[in-house]
């Protein structure tokens, strides 16, 4: 039986008798495509929620795990409300449905609905659904119990996975009442636990894949493992939008272990018993590549290109308050930067891989994704089956950081297991593949102006951005895309949020397309637009004679900067702001708004004589709302600002004649062991609405590190990354 929670939401409950017995709850969430009845095995649910006899709850989450923590999160969530022994849940990973789909992509119906799992939305989006369905469960196990003690509901409680009768102590397990709740209805508006009731929730909880991980027993995608399965490596063309001309296979196939050598859509795939055999075939390959026109396309080009861009009349605006061209024209001081970022690649410890399965009429895909019904959606568009026939299993991902949410590696397993006689076939990229065929982190060229007043204070602030975009390439999403061009992603933490206190501000874009795909990268467009604001905002309390601090804190007097004020005292106070620093060691400051977060950071730097820059010590601040697991967000903070760190030290993607020159951790540097700073991490609960975790961490960073390095040396860092040549003396 089904009945309705608030429609308001549009969020919808469904319970029902397990397989087997027990209760069955589960709950859609918006924009999915239908909602069916409660027959056994009919439906996938978004997070259904399973009630055994024996007193098991099983969630099956359909957000993908890959270090976050969102499966312990969910259970944590789900067991609060259910009132039962955190011990006592289980994670199952789901597959694909749309009933699976994520509430803060309810309007990207491109595929369906999004199932996916990014933007640092699982806990704070679907986490409010699983809450309600366990609360919803909670409710009619009560119910259950009641009757069966043939006492009033309203005498009875939910706990430790009991339904106790207060005035008398009688109690009855979930388990021996899971068949007949199951025929109870659904309450319309279940009953959430206030926080000074939780029990579980704000505490530091182990996390239950642990185990999993440092016993082996964790299955990447990496480790499947299918009957008959055959490995593939493919041959790609290394100039982007490169075709296959023609090709020789006959020393490839000599290659022992070499069973076939397909053409498929992105190069030549090369099948074998194993994947040595097949990177070996794949070298003994001779392919001649009809490179295309960008082969005559090098960074130095695209980066002049913008620059002539940045002069032009028109762009596409995207944030106007106040009249800034007299405003700048007027004021006491002008300043003006230019700032440049480069392309980045995701560099996850577990490259590209996919395994899968054509069988004709049927497809099934086993593969480290963070977008499933991308997926089956492109899947499903390749091989013409619906999408029904299309079965996405989800393994444990080894990072993701965005570039899972494309689905290319998967259509390279699925078109080379249908060219290679539809056998099982896991299409592995090796790390070259991985850093030379990635949608990268757009690059950007900015220009930077502000006019200050007598005080000191800006009184405009102009930003011009001119870079590539990621929704020319993520199709899913492309009718976000304006018809001026502007790419809602690309403006992120420079004006969809915008803290300080300036009367006049204009914020505008040029989309420029340079041929190099870009995609979705931790924290998106508040990794570059965090650094240029925070910045320039650093530059302007320079060129005011201010303290970099408090000149920040003066502008963030608006009631919408509270939260980022809140933090940004935090970080100071922690660190000690103003207080002596050994001989050579400088701060650097900065803060920054993204995914309804709030995080400052500041930053202890020594820089070297031959301009080695050495971080000593990172101090951070959070404040995401009401918190799950704060052990786990503070891991994500500190994940977060060595994801930015290393970037901001090493990270650049440069072209040459169409080319990624960046092959592997030899070129493309990741900071070591010893680079890693100390880091503290204070949360500030804030009383708003939950934030994100996993990204919010990485756009302070690199601006308090480049703050700090120019409290140190006196010069300022406006091109990314930090280079020792910048800052030899």
């Amino acid at each position: 039986m089904r009945a309705t929670l608030n429609q308001d939401r549009r969020t919808f409950l469904k319970a029902g008798t397990a397989a087997g017995g027990g209760l069955a709850i589960g709950f859609y969430l918006p924009g999915t495509i239908r909602v069916a009845e409660a027959a056994a095995g009919e439906t996938k649910l978004n997070a259904f929620v399973r009630i055994g006899t024996d007193g098991k709850v099983t969630v099956v989450c359909g957000q993908s795990e890959m270090g976050q923590g969102c499966h312990n999160a969910l259970s944590m969530l789900i067991a609060e409300e259910l009132e039962v022994d955190l011990k006592n849940v289980h994670i199952e990973q789901g597959g694909i449905d749309p009933a699976f789909g994520n509430p803060r992509y309810i309007g990207f119906r491109a595929v369906g609905g999004f199932q996916g799992t990014g933007g640092s939305s699982s806990v704070r989006n679907v986490g409010v659904v699983a809450r309600r369905a366990g609360a919803a469960a909670r409710f009619m196990l009560i119910s259950a119990g009641a009757e069966r003690m043939q006492v009033l509901r309203s005498e009875c409680i939910a706990e430790n996975g009991f339904v106790i009768h207060k005035p008398t102590g009688r109690k009855v397990s979930y388990g021996s009442v899971a068949n007949d709740a199951a025929k109870m209805v659904a309450p319309d508006e279940p009953v959430l636990k206030p926080r000074s009731e939780f029990k579980i929730l704000g505490k530091s909880t182990p996390r239950h894949d642990v185990p999993l991980k440092v016993t082996g027993k964790a299955i990447y995608g990496l480790d499947v493992k299918r009957p008959g399965m055959l490995t593939a490596t493919i041959a790609k063309c290394p100039v982007f939008g490169g075709k296959v001309k023609s090709f020789s296979a006959e020393r490839a196939l000599k290659v022992p272990g070499v069973k076939k050598v397909v053409q498929v859509s992105s190069g030549v795939a090369v099948v074998a018993d194993s994947f040595w055999a097949a990177k070996k075939g794949r070298d003994a390959l001779a392919v001649t590549w009809d490179e295309g026109p960008m082969a005559k396309v090098s960074t130095p080009d695209i980066y002049r290109n913008w620059a002539e861009l940045a002069k032009g009349p028109t762009a596409a605006e995207r944030l106007k308050v106040g009249d800034v061209p007299a405003a700048l024209a007027g004021g006491a001081k002008r300043v003006e930067a230019v700032y440049e970022v480069p392309f980045l690649a995701h560099a996850c410890m577990e490259p590209m891989n996919a395994t899968a399965h054509f069988k004709c009429d049927s497809v099934e895909v086993w593969a480290p994704t963070q977008a499933q019904s991308c997926n089956q959606h492109w899947v499903s568009q390749l091989t013409g089956l619906p999408p029904k026939a299309i079965t996405i299993h989800t393994t444990y991902l080894g990072g993701g950081f965005g570039r899972r949410l494309e689905s290319d590696y998967v259509l390279d397993a699925v078109e080379t297991s249908r060219a290679a006689g539809n056998v099982p076939v896991k299409v592995v990229w090796t790390r070259e593949d991985d850093l030379q065929h990635d949608f990268y982190r757009p690059a950007s060229h900015n220009v930077m102006q502000a006019a200050l007043g007598a005080d000191g204070m800006p009184t405009a602030w102009r930003h011009r951005i001119v870079g590539a975009s990621i929704l020319q390439y993520f199709k899913t999403f492309a009718h976000f895309l304006r018809k001026d061009g502007l790419d809602p992603t690309s403006v992120q933490g420079a004006a969809d949020y915008f803290p300080y206190d300036i009367a006049n501000v204009y914020v505008d874009y040029v989309n420029n397309n340079p041929g190099v795909p870009s995609g979705f990268w931790r924290s998106v467009a508040n990794s570059q637009n965090g650094f240029l604001l925070e910045s320039f905002v650093d530059e302007l309390a320079h060129a005011a004679g201010k303290d970099p601090y408090q000149y920040r804190r003066q502008l963030l007097n608006k009631p919408i900067a509270a939260r980022l004020r809140g933090v940004l005292d935090l970080a100071a106070e922690k660190a000690g702001w103003g207080k002596p620093l050994p001989a050579g060691v400088h701060r650097g400051i900065a803060a920054h708004f993204s995914y309804n977060s709030y995080c400052a950071q500041v930053a202890e730097v020594s820089v070297a004589k031959d301009g080695k820059v050495k971080v000593h010590r990172v101090v951070a601040a959070i404040d995401a709302g009401w918190v799950v697991n704060p052990e786990m967000l503070k891991y994500q903070i500190e994940s977060g600002i060595f994801y930015g760190l290393t970037a901001a030290l090493y990270g650049e993607i440069t072209i040459r004649n169409g080319r990624v020159e960046q092959s592997n951790f030899n070129d493309y540097k990741i900071a070591r062991m010893d680079e890693m700073p100390r880091v503290e991490v204070h949360i500030l609960e804030g009383q708003g609405d939950q934030g994100g975790g996993g990204e919010p961490g990485t756009p302070p960073i690199a601006p308090a590190m480049c703050n700090a390095i120019f409290a140190a040396t006196g010069k300022r860092i406006r091109k990314l990354p930090i280079k020792p040549e910048m800052l030899r003396t």
